[in-house]
């Protein structure tokens, strides 16, 4: 009756190497973004002829690609020459002029930081960077404390091509004249991926990750369903990867409909991951908003104030927007009545 030939046995697993499904994980061919990779190569090319290279604002919502993108260039830029320097800072961690700079000394090899400060490390890596040519990438630079580093940086190192990432197309605005009329920038949107190409990312990851023919098209089309309803390939690459470790559990070889419906109900464990990454402020508003869904932005405002919340109704609207963006709440639009137009929030 074979009543076992559907079971894995011991040592057995449907995964050929489930690290293809960790976001950061770079494919050697970056699907559906090479027009955007073209253009940040464009940007730094003039440094190749000792010229100064091009700025770059990049910008769109999370889990589009941007930070990967960025990486796959500066790896084929590394592979290309040893004369123009790629350097590659995470503002999140790394998010005053001083930590930048012990950052970036570090990468460079500079291990004599101890004690120094602030200009004194600036002045070791501008004696260094200005030998050569270099491209500096601040991704989530939104999350800087100060522009100092910026400002030196703009001023200070001769040959460059900047690049800022963030999630948030507005940001710019909010920067100070002195360092937007000197970093002059193009701007590079990155869209969300359409369900085609959504499909053939994950069909890309799918072929690496899994054994042949282990996940169900029931499956699969659920899981890009998904995937597309929520704009963000990370989500798409979790739920690939807990519905094989549900099969596993159940000792399957194949990954049915049960175990990627399982996957996306875990999908509440990777917001609470998204949320340990929030900055406490936005965290807050978010834990009024849940606990206060379907109130217009003005009620929502009272109640964060009667918390203990802090700063102007200007403030906390660009961070429910900010929200909003990152798909952790939504936002629905409702016309007429005596106050016009009103903006209801949803907790997502």
């Amino acid at each position: 009756m074979a009543l076992f030939n559907e079971m894995l046995s011991s040592g057995e697993s449907l995964f050929k190497d489930d690290t293809v499904l960790d976001f950061s994980f770079q494919p050697k061919l970056m699907k559906f973004r090479e027009t955007q990779q073209r253009f940040m190569a464009d940007c730094i090319k003039p440094l190749f002829q000792k010229r100064n290279g091009k700025n770059l604002f990049i910008h769109g919502i999370p889990g589009i690609g941007k930070t990967l993108a960025c990486n796959k260039v500066c790896e084929e830029l590394e592979e290309t020459t040893d004369e123009v320097i790629p350097l590659y800072i995470n503002c999140w961690s790394k998010n005053t002029s001083f930590k930048i700079y012990l950052e970036l000394c570090d990468q460079l090899g500079y291990k004599l930081t101890q004690n120094k400060k602030g200009e004194e490390l600036f002045n070791m890596l501008k004696k260094k960077l200005n030998e050569s040519s270099v491209v500096f990438i601040f991704d989530e630079i939104d999350k800087v404390e100060d522009f100092d580093f910026l400002y030196s940086i703009l001023e200070g190192i001769l040959r460059k091509s900047v690049f800022l990432i963030t999630n948030y197309k507005e940001w710019l605005g909010n920067v100070e004249e002195r360092i937007r009329s000197r970093l002059m920038v193009d701007n590079l949107e990155f869209k969300s991926y359409n369900s085609k190409e959504t499909e053939g990312i994950l069909k890309q990851r799918i072929k690496y990750a899994f054994v042949p023919d282990v996940l169900s098209d029931e499956a699969f089309q659920l899981i890009l369903k998904k995937t597309v309803e929520l704009e963000d390939i990370r989500a798409g690459l979790s739920m690939l990867r807990k519905a094989g470790l549900n099969a596993e559990n159940r000792s399957s070889k194949k990954i049915s409909l049960e175990d990627a419906t399982n996957a996306i109900e875990k999908l509440d464990e990777y917001n609470i991951e998204k949320d340990d990454n929030l900055e406490e402020g936005l965290k807050f508003i978010l834990n009024v908003i849940r606990k206060n869904t379907g109130l217009k932005v003005s009620e929502l405002f009272k109640i964060y104030q009667e918390k203990g919340g802090e700063g102007a109704y200007r403030s906390f609207s660009r961070k429910v927007n900010k929200l909003a963006d990152d798909k952790f709440i939504s936002l629905e639009k409702k016309s007429g009545g005596a106050e016009g137009t009103t903006t209801i929030v949803n907790a997502s």
